[in-house]
């Protein structure tokens, strides 16, 4: 069934899900800084993880400015919003709320259907407009301080220090080391071996974004053999992407066609989330070609005209990410 987004659970209904959703798993900071002081006290030297993993490690600051971006931010006509859709003469979104299943078994998923009039109307921000590892903000604070419409979280790039990191067509990093998703400027996107290729090529190709972390799940309209097994990270403090989790993904229907999908999870009664092969199933469902998983868990969010659509593990709380896609409002919305 669909309905508004905006269709918020009544107080009880919230308070039920969130005394529910403290016996579930803690965020990846929590871990991380738990499994240190663990460490530390006995005696483990926790020093290097803490830099690692913790500390933020800033390489370029004033990222939007510093890259020129020729995003297609501007219109010369009113744009159209209501509750569940946005339309400008250069995109047109529309979101609904699909709920299957019930009881323990329930699963509540948002997708946000998106035709852009080009490929550079999808744009992508960093947290606190700096590149590097461990910055972090949520979804919505970097949506609202890049002036977004529509946003939902990205790769959660600063977790890691390899793949290959292309924003707004400017190349911040260049370690393949995954399946990457790539978005070009002409409005296409494809999946694509990032070991076999290298950020400069790609920019020269005419790419504008890419995302890693994956896998994809869907490839030529048919569920990719394999996808319950796949782990993207095995390093300190990451949770495995297996089982049952909250998901955002990211689904080609066409050229300068998108469809984005945040499944909310880890809460039982409202959402308990989906395992790779549902995922697939939901952007076939959604008639995608081709879709790419992207940072789930307690980061999967979704935001539209300055609120946050989705209800995080249940608990209407945004955990922090390094980088979102969004679109930004163009004209005067009316």
């Amino acid at each position: 069934m669909t309905n508004s987004p905006h269709s918020q659970n009544t107080r009880t209904e919230q308070l039920a899900h969130e005394k529910a959703a403290k016996s579930k798993k803690p965020s990846r900071r929590t871990v991380l800084i738990g499994s240190l002081a663990v460490l530390a006290s006995a005696g483990g030297g926790a020093g290097w993880a803490l830099d690692r993993f913790v500390i933020e490690h800033v390489e370029q600051t004033g990222v939007t400015s510093a890259a020129a971006t020729s995003a297609t931010t501007a219109s010369e006509t009113a744009a159209s919003v209501t509750d569940t859709s946005y339309t400008s003469n250069l995109a047109k979104i529309n979101i609904t709320k699909t709920v299957t299943g019930s009881g323990s078994n329930q699963v509540t998923y948002f997708a946000a259907d998106l035709k852009l009039q080009q490929g550079t109307v999808l744009a992508s921000a960093f947290a606190k407009d700096s590149f590097g590892e461990n910055i972090t903000e949520t979804t919505s604070a970097i949506a609202e301080n890049n002036s977004a419409v529509f946003a939902i979280n990205g790769d959660y790039y600063g977790f890691r220090d390899t793949g290959i990191v292309i924003r707004n067509g400017v190349a911040y990093r260049d370690k393949g080391a995954r399946e990457g998703l790539a978005f070009y400027k002409d409005g296409s996107a494809k999946v694509y071996d990032e070991t076999t290729t290298n950020a400069d090529t790609l920019v020269s190709e005419g790419v504008w974004q890419t995302l890693s972390f994956g896998p994809a799940v869907v490839k030529n309209s048919k569920q990719v053999d394999g996808i319950d097994q796949v782990e993207v990270d095995t390093n300190f403090g990451n949770h495995s992407i297996q089982g049952q989790q909250p998901r955002t993904a990211v689904g080609i229907i066409d050229e300068k066609h998108f469809v984005f999908v945040v499944v909310d999870g880890r809460s039982e009664g409202y959402s308990i989330g989906v395992t790779m092969p549902e995922l697939a199933q939901i952007m076939l469902d959604l008639g995608c070609e081709t879709a790419y998983n992207i940072d789930g868990g307690g980061s999967s969010t979704m935001f539209f005209n300055g609120q946050l659509v989705n209800n995080p593990l249940g608990r209407n709380q945004e955990r922090g990410t390094s980088d979102i896609l969004f679109i930004a409002g163009q004209g005067e919305m009316q």
